[in-house]
């Protein structure tokens, strides 16, 4: 990570880090909301392949459609973002890791959204809501850490009624959220989607998982799944399933 650079008035400062085993460069803000291991596991988690187009929506500075774009460099991805300075953040990430012309970021709000994500007919779609229900808890002072943490005028339900609305039939629906909030998840992926994957991300063997991933097809049935998972943390490292997604991008097979 570098130190925080010099940004124009109005603009954040942002510090220039790495991710997937310095595979993808990531300019983001020094203070706030800021990518971890969240975005990567999403980004693995998606099945895009080549030829196929998928949407993020809350796509933040672009963690996570980059990390995929890494994996599937044949495939598109089309990214929403509310925060117009997180917008710019993602476009120039795309543009410096020569990912322009394969991830176009549009600023707008999910419940709102601009043309190009209203059409839908994506093959996949996959999101990182945020955390904290409305209303739940204190908003912090940090404006886009708020936005990123706790919901807002969109709730759970409206992220992914709309992750469902831009998805093809048979397309896939992927979320991570966290674990105590998974019974309102899968009621809401239930409604538009079915053979529901539960994928836990457990911190190491034996101790309750903090994070789940969420998978499912849009209009077609099938049952419900619960995946052994994946444990992150071992021997004071992570383990070597968790490793090889971190550092040499390999996918996550939920299913």
């Amino acid at each position: 990570m570098t130190p925080p650079a010099e940004q124009p008035d109005g603009e954040p400062a942002v510090t220039h880090d790495r991710l997937l085993g310095g595979r993808v460069a990531l300019a983001q803000p020094a203070t706030g909301y800021r990518a971890a291991v969240d975005p990567v596991l999403l980004a693995a988690a998606v099945p895009l392949r080549d030829g196929e187009r998928a949407l993020e929506l809350g796509c933040g500075a672009g963690a996570a459609a980059l990390c995929l774009l890494a994996r599937v460099p044949g495939g598109q991805v089309t990214g929403l973002e509310r925060e117009t300075v997180l917008a710019r953040l993602a476009r120039a990430n795309a543009a410096a890791n020569g990912a322009a012309d394969r991830f176009a970021v549009q600023a707008g709000d999910l419940l709102d959204p601009p043309a190009p994500v209203a059409r839908g007919g994506f093959d996949h779609a996959f999101a990182n809501p945020p955390y904290l229900a409305a209303g739940t808890a204190d908003a912090p002072a940090d404006r886009l850490r708020a936005a990123a943490n706790v919901e807002g005028a969109a709730r759970l339900p409206d992220w992914i009624a709309a992750l469902a609305r831009a998805t093809r039939r048979g397309g896939t629906l992927t979320v991570i959220h966290r674990a105590d909030r998974l019974p309102e998840v899968l009621a809401e992926m239930a409604r538009v989607a079915g053979a529901l994957v539960t994928f836990p991300l457990w911190p190491t063997a034996g101790k309750p998982a903090k994070r789940v991933l969420v998978q499912g097809r849009v209009g077609v049935g099938g049952p419900a799944t619960l995946s052994a998972g994946l444990s992150l943390h071992a021997d004071g490292g992570f383990t070597p399933q968790a490793r090889a997604v971190f550092e040499d991008a390999a996918p996550l097979a939920l299913g």
